[in-house]
């Protein structure tokens, strides 16, 4: 932007995002987890869009940390082109120490790690971690408001649909959200809700080449995709045109 300003030149900029996925306690926990799982996990975490702040209901939220806990530990990591291989490396050192920074500075801060955080066994070289849930992390810390961009989700409960729709918009950013629910108008007021650009009920990171994508806040300005990202690229003219012998304007008698 500050490059951009010295010309006057339009920039759009498509930036990070620390995205909340609320799930309510009438959501079928199995296919919860399946999407919590995607939404954070895929492409190691590495995805600007990825749902990695998870907000659960009450009723159910002993019973899906338990299965994703399970599922989550079931991950097969290793090289990416191998068959049956869900978890690869990240993407460079200094992502991998930045990433395992983050994991150990949230326990510091009070989370707990219910699975993973530290480099799997058998994988002496390589960037490679294990996918990462962590509980009871604090409001306030990076962990939990900061974008880690690694295989790592924090997870909590919460009471009210008012409180799960505070807690997902009280964020900086605004790239995304999703909200899994079997009551279709709770879910669209919920999304209607949420402050921001792209928004998934019940599942988690599908992308439209015709729908506009980018978001509120600190996660950007513009739209990329569809028309709205064409619209970025072209300037806007207005010509007005008074007809041959037609008069026009107040002042004109």
């Amino acid at each position: 932007m500050a490059a951009a300003a010295r010309d006057i030149k339009r920039v759009s900029l498509e930036l990070g995002g620390k995205s909340p996925f609320v799930v309510f306690d009438d959501a079928d926990i199995d296919e919860a987890v399946e999407w919590i799982m995607f939404g954070i996990f895929w492409n190691q975490g590495q995805v600007c869009s990825a749902t990695s702040r998870i907000l659960v209901q009450e009723g159910i939220y002993d019973r899906l940390l338990a299965r994703l806990v399970e599922e989550t530990k079931k991950i097969r990591i290793g090289d990416g082109l191998e068959d049956g291989v869900l978890l690869g490396p990240l993407v460079s050192q200094r992502q991998h120490e930045q990433v395992v920074a983050a994991i150990e500075a949230a326990k510091t801060a009070g989370a707990t790690v219910a699975c993973g955080g530290k480099r799997p066994e058998g994988f002496d070289t390589g960037y490679y971690l294990e996918p990462t849930v962590l509980t009871e992390v604090p409001l306030e810390s990076n962990a939990w408001r900061e974008e880690i961009f690694g295989p790592v989700v924090c997870i909590r409960p919460f009471s009210t649909e008012a409180e799960a729709i505070e807690l997902a918009n009280d964020s900086r950013f605004g790239l995304a959200a999703a909200v899994m629910s079997k009551d279709d108008v709770r879910a669209e007021r919920v999304a209607n809700a949420f402050r921001a650009g792209i928004v998934w009920i019940n599942c988690s990171q599908p992308t439209f080449t015709e729908a506009p994508w980018g978001g509120y806040k600190e996660s950007g300005i513009g739209r990329e995709l569809g028309r709205w990202g064409l619209e970025n690229y072209l300037e806007t003219k207005q010509i007005t045109r008074l007809a041959t012998g037609e008069k026009w304007g107040w002042y004109i008698k």
